[in-house]
């Protein structure tokens, strides 16, 4: 329910925002394209990063930043990284089932350790962090490119004449107020002559 409300809210965010509606799709593009990158914790700096250079909403495209989400990001991390040792011909062995747990085990023994070799007279270890960078960090990047550029070009169309119908609709209904109440205007100008006139007799 929660994450439901969420979505509709971003979608209310997204539709409401005040720009030309291919300059946000262009944001939504960004956004979703990022959500399968492995930059986490640069997702949001990434996204306007992109949205920048392509001329597109920035708003729009934090606000897309959260097609990543608890419920999607184990699908495109698994995803992303199958897909990316297949694309650099990495041969992932199915006898070591726990091989990713202990890549992510021995990166961060590794950041702890050299962040305690920063005060001491300890060697700086990097076999770890190598170790998840060739078969974590980079699989996760190269393989998630395809997936997130198909994902955000989807994503583009669809959202376009969504927005598009969307500030047409609010065009229209602004419209229809206005001329209610250019309705009313005239219709007091009549009435306050009539009163004059009945003053000057």
């Amino acid at each position: 329910m929660g994450w439901t409300r969420a979505f509709h809210y971003v979608k209310h965010r997204v539709n409401r925002l005040p720009d030309q509606p291919h300059r946000i799709a262009r944001g939504v593009f960004a956004g979703v394209l990022v959500s399968f990158t492995p930059f986490f914790g640069l997702h949001f700096a990434s996204a306007a990063l992109i949205a920048w250079l392509m001329r597109g909403n920035i708003l729009a495209a934090l606000l897309a930043t959260f097609f990543g989400n608890p419920i999607t990001f184990p699908i495109i991390a698994v995803g992303s990284t199958t897909l990316g040792h297949l694309i650099l011909g990495n041969r992932i062995d199915p006898d070591h089932p726990d091989s990713l747990a202990e890549t992510f085990a021995a990166a961060g023994h590794d950041l702890s350790h050299n962040f305690y070799a920063i005060f001491t007279d300890e060697v700086a270890h990097w076999d770890g962090l190598r170790g998840f960078f060739a078969e974590v960090w980079l699989p996760y990047l190269v393989g998630g490119l395809i997936p997130g550029i198909i994902s955000g070009i989807v994503c583009y169309y669809i959202s376009l004449p969504l927005i598009t119908a969307y500030q047409n609709r609010r065009r229209m209904k602004l419209k229809a107020r206005l001329e209610k109440l250019r309705a009313k205007l005239p219709q007091r100008h009549k009435d306050k002559p009539a009163s004059d006139d009945s003053d000057l007799g």
